[in-house]
């Protein structure tokens, strides 16, 4: 009998698209990023899941607001995720 998926060597796409738990290997789905200020260009780092508001250091404006599951950046705000 063959099966028409491996399941030891799933895609990339089909381990995103299951639940945290249920990966071959399990990891989290939040990260660490680095999110820019728009007006003093000052980078802070926040979690994706924060679960307080986040203000620049350098001017004291709102970076993110947390919602039920993911932080909502403000408008003009950019990131990227940290590797490790």
């Amino acid at each position: 009998m063959v099966l028409a998926v491996d399941l030891l060597n799933p895609t990339l796409e089909n381990e995103k698209r299951q639940h945290k738990l249920k990966r071959l290997v399990q990891s989290p789905d939040s990260y660490f990023m680095d999110v820019k200020c728009s007006g003093c260009f000052n980078i802070t780092v926040v979690f994706s899941n924060s679960q307080s508001v986040v203000t620049c250091t350098g001017c004291s404006t709102v970076l993110c607001q947390p919602t039920g599951g993911r932080a909502r950046l403000t408008e003009g705000c950019s990131f990227r995720k940290k590797i490790n």
